[in-house]
This record gives C-alpha cells, sequence and structure tokens, in this order.
C-alpha cells in the first residue's frame, strides 16, 4: 500500500520564521506524521529575514526556472530547499527578489503593511501548485496554515480541478487569529483570477480584503477546516455551520497531531 502524501504549505515554519503558533504547529506536524507513515513534503515562502547561510538553504535548479503570472507580469520563481536541524525531512523555499528580498515579513520597518502583499499571496499560492506540478507528486491531502495560502483551496477546485497532479486531492485549511487589522490591495480582486477559471463570482467571499475574508475563502472551498487556537470555536461556529464542512476544533497538548491524522484519513484522498 502506497503512502498518504500530505503537502504542508505555510507562511512561517520554526526554525527559519517564528512569528505565530503556527510556526510551531507546522514544524511538529510534519515530523510526526512523517514519523507515523506519511509521506511529506513542506513549502513556504523564503522572506528575506531567513538567513539562508545559517539555515543551508541551497537551490533546486531542477525546480527552478518557472514564470509565475501576476495581473499581467511573470516574476522568476527559484526554489531552494534546507534540511531541518535534528529531523529527517527538508523544506522547500519559494523565492522571488521582487516580493521576498526584503528583510521584513509583511511590515516595513516603520511598520506600515507592505502594498503588495496580495501580490505576493498570489504569487506563493499560484507558485506553490506550480512546483509541486513539476516535481510530478500528487499530494492525497494539501494543508493550508495561514492567510498567505488561502487563495489555494479556491484555485484547487477551479483552474486545477482537471490537473492530473490534483485530481483526487482534498485541502484542509487551518483557521487561526487575525493576524492583521488592514485590508490587501483592492487590485487583488483582478490579479488573483485565473484565465477564464476564476471569476468575480468565485472571488466574491474575498471581497472585504481583510484578514477575515482570506480566512472565510480559505475556509470555503477547503474539504475540511481545523481550529488552530483555543477560543475560536464560538467565533467560527456558525459560520462552519452554514459551510457544512468537516471540522476539528482545537485540541490542546500532543494529542492534536494524532487527531490531525486521524483528520487526514477521514477525509480520504485518492
Amino acid at each position: 500500500m502506497d503512502k498518504k502524501r500530505v503537502l504542508i504549505l505555510t507562511q512561517e515554519m520554526k526554525p527559519y520564521l517564528v512569528a505565530t503558533e503556527i510556526a510551531e504547529i507546522t514544524r511538529q506536524l510534519p515530523q510526526y506524521i512523517q514519523d507515523n507513515g506519511m509521506e511529506i513534503r513542506v513549502l513556504m515562502p523564503r522572506f528575506g529575514s531567513i538567513n539562508e547561510r545559517r539555515h543551508r538553504l541551497h537551490e533546486v535548479v531542477r525546480l527552478s526556472g518557472m514564470n509565475i503570472i501576476v495581473d499581467n507580469d511573470d516574476y522568476p520563481l527559484i526554489i531552494k530547499v534546507a534540511s531541518v536541524p535534528g529531523a529527517r525531512m527538508q523544506v522547500y523555499f519559494l523565492d522571488n527578489d521582487d516580493f521576498f528580498k526584503r528583510k521584513t515579513v509583511f511590515r516595513d520597518p516603520k511598520e506600515a503593511f507592505y502594498d503588495d502583499n496580495a501580490d505576493r499571496m498570489i504569487f506563493f499560492c499560484k507558485g506553490a501548485l506550480e512546483t509541486i506540478r513539476r516535481m510530478d507528486w500528487p499530494p492525497d491531502i494539501i494543508h493550508c496554515h495561514g492567510w498567505m495560502t488561502s487563495l489555494v483551496p479556491l484555485y484547487l477546485k477551479t483552474a486545477y480541478k482537471g490537473d492530473p497532479v490534483f485530481r483526487t486531492t482534498k485541502v484542509v485549511y487551518s483557521v487561526y487569529k487575525n493576524s492583521f487589522t488592514e485590508t490587501l490591495s483592492e487590485e487583488f480582486m483582478v490579479k488573483a483570477l485565473i484565465n477564464d477559471a476564476i471569476g468575480g463570482k468565485e472571488l466574491k467571499v474575498f471581497e472585504k480584503l481583510d484578514n477575515a475574508a482570506m480566512t472565510m475563502g480559505g475556509m470555503t472551498y477547503a474539504d475540511g477546516v481545523i481550529l488552530g487556537n483555543a477560543g475560536m470555536d464560538a467565533e467560527m461556529n456558525g459560520s462552519l455551520k452554514k459551510l457544512g464542512k468537516p471540522i476539528l476544533p482545537f485540541l490542546n497538548g500532543e494529542d492534536y497531531l494524532s487527531a490531525y491524522q486521524n483528520f487526514y484519513e477521514e477525509l480520504g484522498g485518492k
């Protein structure tokens, strides 16, 4: 029997970038599920604050060289990889000088929210799916962590629906507390489109352009939802009930890792 394949998409991971509890979860989870018989891949942005020498990142030439379209502009995608210290596990980093060279993550040195955070998000979501296609590694489960990944469930259910690599993929979206209070650029609603596969109707759930809208968009198109923070059950219960999605409530302690794996198994995949 083939191992179930799980792709972890995240905007942060310990020890490379630690901003919220996502970093700890995405460090523990892939190692746990790998140790328990699943095959894993982890993809995240290569933000400029990630020290390449310290973490021994190096380019994966066979995966690099693609261009990702955001609106009408092409941006080169460079793929780098590093081995996680103390684990038999690698992390793939998506890099581009226009979006990720700067030394801060989502805000400039004066704490202003970057105007192009929407473009950076779109680039990452498209780039992640194109990277998996180039790997020719059909995932059974894609687990998205953080608002920056919230377009992936939509893309999988629309533009990539007929792609053989993703034909049987189920997508899980983890919900976390809001991490920004600003709104993304209004151009998001145009730039996030993909040819004729996605229109304004599909993107309508994102139209408020705030953190809550990104979360709702991720939940709407996911096959299952996990609550990643304590105290979120009441806040999200109404929305989730309307969506009718399988949901895993917040779990504290080490048991959450086995619960996540069981949730994957229940959702299925190929």
